[in-house]
């Protein structure tokens, strides 16, 4: 019996720890520094915070989160060419999962996440309904359709923005909507956007370390990556620029934060607390140099997630500082 009949005849229910690595859960914690970093600058640059928003954003965020990486996980296993990667590496083949159930899973995370984000609408207003609109396209278009955004070479760069920024802007737009730091008016006759310049900036730059760290996560994997991709025809930016240049865009990336974090102290956006970004350089520089040697998936990659963990944590660090002295 080939490896197809094999899957149709005998598809196993998905467990706890299938589910697990369908939505890779142990990657979920890097993903929410956006939202952990977003509440501390909200609360340090803005002075403003509404738990009730931010926490329901979480939920929504969460769960588009895990469907996202399903999709993923699912669209893989559908468009994959290689048969050992199709039946012995992705948990869908591997483990016998039903597709149907899989899709129904998707739906129900990302139905979940669009009502949640509908409430918000309501709540605070029409500008968080383009900002939304815009993470669940590129969100869903990531990994779906016939020419996903991930086999593309701009997949670091939507990853980063959406991440990154998205997240970060989001979480920013709830605390603040009363403010009307960026804000839609709309009617059957009229619509306009408006906001604060200085302030959209602040949140601009404040948002580049996290764009910069998950577009460098994108990048590391599809460096470790590079010859299973073009096996199974997904030509990303490595493929177009070449792994030495793919390289040294990952150490770009990488130092690139700290610049940014600097060039935020002397604008006055960060007070001098976040000068304990710069502890994450004690770790940052020798595992960059062990993924500079090499890039290996199961050896090397993960030094550039425990990369977006260390810097972030100092980043977060540093504002939670800001903010206990603004407290005192």
């Amino acid at each position: 019996m080939d490896n197809t009949k094999r899957l149709r005849a005998a598809q196993n229910k998905m467990t706890r720890e299938t589910f697990f690595e369908l939505v890779q859960i142990r990657t979920k914690f890097a993903g929410i520094f956006p939202f952990v970093i977003a509440v501390l600058f909200t609360n340090t640059y803005f002075q403003a915070f509404h738990p009730g928003k931010t926490l329901l954003f979480f939920f929504g965020m969460f769960a588009f989160d895990l469907a996202i990486t399903a999709i993923n996980n699912y669209m893989d296993f559908v468009k994959a060419h290689s048969e050992k990667y199709k039946y012995e590496e992705n948990v869908i083949g591997r483990e016998n999962l039903s597709e149907k159930q899989i899709q129904q899973l998707i739906f129900g995370l990302v139905g979940f996440a669009a009502i949640i984000g509908l409430i918000l609408v309501v709540q605070t207003g029409w500008m968080l309904l383009p900002m939304g609109a815009a993470c669940f396209f590129v969100g869903v278009f990531y990994t779906y359709g016939p020419i996903p955004l991930s086999r593309m070479p701009l997949g670091e760069i939507f990853s980063g923005i959406t991440e990154g920024l998205g997240i970060f802007a989001i979480t920013i737009y709830l605390n603040t909507y009363d403010q009307r730091l960026f804000y839609m008016e709309l009617t059957m006759d009229h619509f306009a956007v408006t906001g604060n310049t200085l302030a959209v900036l602040a949140v601009v730059w404040a948002a580049l370390p996290l764009m910069l760290t998950i577009a460098n996560i994108m990048l590391a994997n599809n460096l470790s990556d590079l010859e299973q991709d073009v096996e199974n025809h997904r030509y990303t930016l490595p493929f177009y620029i070449g792994r030495e240049w793919g390289v040294r865009l990952f150490n770009v990336l990488m130092y690139s934060c700290y610049g940014v974090i600097l060039i935020g102290l002397f604008a006055g956006i960060y007070q001098w607390p976040i000068l304990l970004t710069f502890v994450s350089l004690l770790k940052i520089i020798p595992q960059t140099r062990r993924f500079t040697k090499e890039q290996i998936k199961n050896k090397t990659f993960p030094l550039a997630v425990e990369n977006l963990i260390v810097f972030n944590s100092c980043y977060a660090l540093g504002l939670l500082v800001t903010l206990a002295m603004q407290i005192i």
